[in-house]
């Protein structure tokens, strides 16, 4: 099993490259705006002292989003994670102009998608993120959470179903449309 050599992937460019993509995916993933920082850190020191054992470059993205599940996952786990308390809607009320207002709604549709996102199970959670917001072929997704591809399939179907019923239980956003 040959190894590419670490001196071969330059750790600065991955940073670069795949930092924003990091930062979407653990929000996406459940980390709390507040942590985002220090729990992307983590996946960067990670990958930094995996690097040797990548064996081929164009599998650094995988072994970025793997990395990044599990400390979302380990992250949530922790005792001293709390869930933040949704903001109430007063903000659609200072709202002043039309641009503004599109903004607060766009902001607004984030949040629910968010909330909704955090009732799903971590499993199902990982495999809708990675394949319908992150778009990664669902081979690689299955790879990244460690199943078969028909399980990850499986997952999927399961988390579009439960994902609908928490954004239909949520109700509408007031202002705006769903």
């Amino acid at each position: 099993m040959q190894t590419v050599a670490t001196s071969t992937l330059d750790f600065g460019q991955l940073f670069r490259s795949y930092a924003p993509l990091v930062l979407r995916a653990l929000r996406r993933l459940g980390v709390q705006e507040r942590d985002l920082d220090d729990v992307a850190q983590d996946v960067f020191v990670t990958l930094h002292g995996k690097l040797g054992e990548i064996e081929k470059p164009e599998a650094v993205r995988s072994y970025v989003y793997g990395i990044a599940v599990r400390h979302a996952s380990d992250h949530r786990k922790r005792a001293h994670v709390r869930r933040e308390q949704p903001q109430g809607d007063d903000a659609l009320e200072r709202a002043g102009s039309a641009p503004q207002l599109s903004e607060i709604l766009a902001n607004e549709r984030r949040a629910r998608l968010d909330r909704a996102l955090a009732t799903l199970p971590d499993d199902k959670r990982a495999v809708l993120v990675l394949y319908e917001i992150e778009e990664l072929p669902m081979r690689e997704v299955a790879e990244i959470v460690g199943v078969p591809m028909q399980t990850a399939y499986s997952r999927l179907y399961a988390a579009r179903k439960e994902l609908a019923l928490a954004l239909s239980e949520l109700g509408p956003i007031e202002g705006g449309a769903r």
